[in-house]
């Protein structure tokens, strides 16, 4: 079966810098669309950034230029790192894999900004 696994979250400071791993399995990682979305308390699961197969990128508005998607299809493994965070992007970060157009999540993991 398809299996997303999460690391990486954590608390940082404002301006701080962290770096979400995804390590996929059950499916043959290198033909699909991989993804990044969140979700912060009380609001709705949104898109952060996605990466084709063939490395094609797509970010939502409000972290472009911060974030960046990358996958590493020898290790099954897709990436997001998080530069200039905000307390605005405090979330529960989850992977997300769309497999012929089923899409499959992950169990998520935490990012607080703080200070």
């Amino acid at each position: 079966q398809v299996q997303l696994v999460e690391s990486g979250g954590g608390l940082v400071q404002p301006g701080g810098s962290l770096r979400l791993s995804c390590v996929a399995s059950g499916i043959t990682f290198s033909l699909y669309t991989m993804g990044w979305y969140r979700q912060a308390p009380g609001k709705q699961r949104d898109l952060v950034a996605t990466i084709s197969r063939g490395h094609t990128t797509n970010y939502a508005a409000s972290v472009k230029d911060r974030f960046t998607i990358s996958r590493d299809n020898a290790k099954n493994t897709v990436f997001l790192q998080m530069n200039l965070l905000n307390p605005e992007d405090t979330a529960v970060y989850y992977c997300n894999a769309n497999v012929l157009g089923t899409n499959y999540w992950g169990q998520g993991t935490q990012v607080t900004v703080s200070s």
